[in-house]
């Protein structure tokens, strides 16, 4: 490897999104025939460094004021990394930066690149942490002003020596042979989409012949999510069928888990991709109500479709997708305690007055025959339901689940309405938008039962009603 250009590069930042963050300071340490070159320059990001980042760099806003913008930086750096190979730390880190930054003014980047975490973790596997900071007390790395891109481009050198030492120059060669080593790809996709992939939360869509939606998927990675698809084809039949059928990736980030979450439910739901079977929309929900015929005496009903809504204050016991699922669950919840199928209108006796067939059977405590007062048999219903019961929402309107990345302080705002997602807004003009927006939004079990499981954390919510006129 000694013979090999190389480019030791370290980027600090504004935060940890390519796409949304600047770089503020670039670091490369260049070597070629055994020559040793170094450059760095501040960059003016053109945006509020937030106070975190600068506390950890220690690269203030005063201090990039006056640097160049990248745009004046871009030849210098592109003739400095010219056909080397490009050696980061987290490498996706720095070279997403740097291609977004390229691309932002109408530019190109591609390297073949070289991630020294992952080098670590090929070579010393016995160890569980790989942060620069690890390396550092591990190998005696020389640390000089700590999170300054030179130094740390530096420190990545210092490391690529040691492993030039031990375990020697074959090991290392076939360590960074092996990170070159790419995933079997679909025939018809272009293998440049992976180097534009992002390490980053968000939903991603793969298409077909003829601009066919064939999958939606989500992940806290997308990039990662993505590969996994394609490493499977040989392993998985329904993985071999997507990766012969797709011909284009597009994606949408999001701040955070919860976001691609509710994000990947509508676009399935309302895009019905093709190999997206157990997230799709049924064609009715249904839910059991009870009624109360007499004081006392309560029958349950099955509300179906417009007439399923949890924001009216009534009790509602399951959500089903079909008519028969929901008889069916009831059945199983009848014999397991004894209820009577007669008084629960799934079964037909002779007359009035006449015992069921479990009754006959000794399965039924006789409220069919009056054995059993009906009081008593509600009474034992509504407790057996009660697991079932569904939530009613718990707001006088419209709420805004806040979600937050602190690295990039970027928050979305997902808007909900009696359990039923309208959008999300990452600005104040997006808010009242899908605040103003008619119509009612269907009810959706999967999204129902996603944000009953986040509202029960601490999440920070904010109630909307007083914007809202009435999207019922």
């Amino acid at each position: 490897m000694s013979s090999q250009r190389l480019a030791f590069v370290d980027l600090e930042t504004t935060g940890a999104n390519p796409v949304h963050d600047r770089i503020t300071e670039i670091g490369i340490v260049r070597v070629e025939n055994g020559e040793v070159s170094r450059w760095s320059t501040l960059v003016n990001p053109g945006c509020r460094i937030p106070p975190f980042i600068q506390t950890l760099t220690g690269i203030t806003q005063e201090m990039v004021a006056d640097a160049p913008g990248f745009g004046a930086l871009a030849d210098a750096v592109q003739a400095r990394l010219a056909g080397c190979l490009f050696v980061a730390h987290n490498a996706r880190f720095d070279y997403g930066f740097l291609k977004n930054e390229f691309k932002r003014i109408g530019l190109r980047f591609q390297a073949d690149v070289v991630c020294t975490v992952k080098l670590s973790r090929a070579l010393f596997p016995h160890f569980h942490k790989h942060s620069l900071d690890s390396l550092i007390e591990r190998h005696g790395l020389a640390a000089d002003d700590r999170h300054r891109a030179l130094a740390d481009a530096e420190l990545i050198r210092q490391f690529w020596q040691k492993l030039e030492t031990e375990p020697g120059p074959d090991a290392l060669a076939e360590a960074v042979r092996q990170q070159f080593v790419r995933p079997s790809l679909p025939p018809h996709l272009d293998a440049g989409v992976l180097d534009d992939l992002p390490d980053l939360p968000g939903v991603y869509l793969f298409y077909g012949e003829n601009d066919v939606l064939l999958y939606v998927g989500k992940s806290v990675n997308l990039r990662q999510r993505v590969l996994s698809h394609f490493q499977a084809d040989t392993r998985a039949f329904r993985e071999l069928r997507i990766s012969q059928q797709v011909r284009r990736i597009e994606w949408r980030e999001t701040v955070g888990e919860l976001g691609a979450l509710l994000l990947e439910s509508w676009l399935i739901k309302s895009r019905q991709p093709v190999h997206n079977r157990a997230l799709r929309r049924a064609s009715e929900l249904c839910t059991w109500q009870l009624d109360e015929r007499a004081p006392g005496e309560f029958r349950p009903r099955l509300a179906c479709g417009e007439d399923l809504d949890l924001a009216q204050g009534r009790d509602c016991f399951g959500l089903f997708t079909s008519k028969r699922e929901a008889t069916q669950a009831l059945k199983k919840i009848a014999e397991a305690h004894r209820l009577c199928l007669a008084t629960l209108g799934l079964e037909k006796t002779s007359g009035a007055g006449r015992p069921c067939f479990g009754f006959q059977l000794q399965q039924c405590k006789g409220a069919c025959v009056g054995k059993e007062a009906i009081g008593l048999h509600s009474a034992r219903l509504m407790a057996a339901l009660a697991r079932l019961r569904l939530k009613t929402w718990p707001y006088p309107g419209a709420i805004g689940i806040v979600e937050r990345d602190d690295v990039s302080e970027r928050e979305d705002i997902h808007v909900v309405h009696n359990w039923c997602y309208l959008g999300t807004a990452h600005d104040a003009a997006q808010l009242a938008a899908i605040l103003e927006k008619p119509g009612a939004p269907s009810f959706d079990r999967d999204t129902y039962k996603l944000l009953v499981k986040h509202l029960e954390r601490k999440v920070r919510v904010v109630e909307l009603h007083a914007h809202l006129a009435d999207v019922r």
